[in-house]
């Protein structure tokens, strides 16, 4: 997401134009602003949320409800699953809630990521995925293939090209060709179970044609994206009973398909980054809102 748009998220949050004057927005009101939007990166959802729930410090069923409605107008944002269990979990709330959110800001996935990444390499990734993009900015070497399933391919090849960094965009119909030709796949994780990962749309065939090409498939997993069976499991029960199968954006991908995993720790196996979870199990999330 572009700088521009990620600061009027924030300012809009904190700040509502009433006529010529501006008026701080109350913490209830800043709920409902997380819970309507789309499309915001999650670090900005997690910082968001963190302040909105702060209005429910001394109101536990109240908190888990706000919860529970932010849970359910983002379900495959798992950086808010992470950040909700911490805080109905902890014995302070407020105090769990400034650490998660410095550890999101902190997060050292795309950094870890760059220097890992093969020189000169040919990389695909799929629509445009905030973990990857903020690895491949750094490096003015990759060649960057982006397989196009959300219409906005286009713009991303413009602003990775602002960068330095040469990039095409290439239809969705042709992603295995793009594949046929990378070093390797990139793909960015909603979220990362013991035995699968929830990725977008697109990325279960890409993950598939790199495994019969003997390309390699890394998993993006930063911080608040690693849960434990029992969250995760109530994640894809939720996410695949709110979608049509055929117009879905997201999709689950096996960990046969995955050959690597980046994340807090560097580039290593699946299994690895596993013992890195964090997210602690909160039954309470498990309900449907209502």
């Amino acid at each position: 997401m572009p700088c521009d748009l990620r600061i009027s998220l924030l300012l809009h949050a904190i700040y509502e134009r009433s006529g010529s004057t501006l008026r701080i927005v109350h913490p209830i009101e800043r709920l409902r602003f997380v819970a309507r939007s789309q499309g915001a990166p999650p670090d900005v959802l997690v910082q968001e949320s963190a302040l909105a729930l702060s209005a429910f410090r001394d109101d536990p069923a109240g908190m888990v409800a706000a919860c529970r409605r932010i849970i359910d107008r983002h379900l495959t944002c798992t950086p808010l699953w992470w950040l909700c269990a911490r805080m109905l979990c902890a014995p302070d709330p407020m105090r769990e809630a400034r650490a998660a959110v410095a550890e999101i800001e902190s997060d050292p996935t795309a950094k870890l990521l760059a220097e890992a990444l093969p020189a000169d390499a040919s990389v695909v990734i799929v629509g445009w995925p905030e973990q990857a993009v903020g690895a491949l900015r750094r490096r003015g070497d990759l060649e960057v293939l982006i397989v196009d399933v959300d219409g906005e391919a286009d713009e991303a090849v413009r602003q990775l090209q602002r960068m330095d960094v040469f990039a095409t965009a290439v239809s969705a119909r042709n992603a295995a060709s793009a594949v046929a030709v990378a070093d390797l796949v990139l793909l960015d994780c909603f979220g990362l179970g013991p035995d699968s990962l929830l990725a977008p749309a697109g990325s279960l065939a890409a993950a598939a044609v790199a495994q019969h090409l003997g390309v390699e498939v890394w998993a993006l997993a930063g911080v608040g994206r690693l849960m434990p069976a029992s969250m995760f499991d109530a994640l894809l029960t939720r996410w695949s009973g709110s979608v049509e199968p055929l117009s879905g954006t997201a999709e689950v991908v096996p960990h046969e398909l995955v050959t690597h995993c980046a994340g807090v720790a560097g580039v290593g196996t699946v299994s690895d980054s596993l013992t890195a979870t964090d997210c602690p199990v909160a039954p309470e999330l498990f309900r449907l809102v209502g």
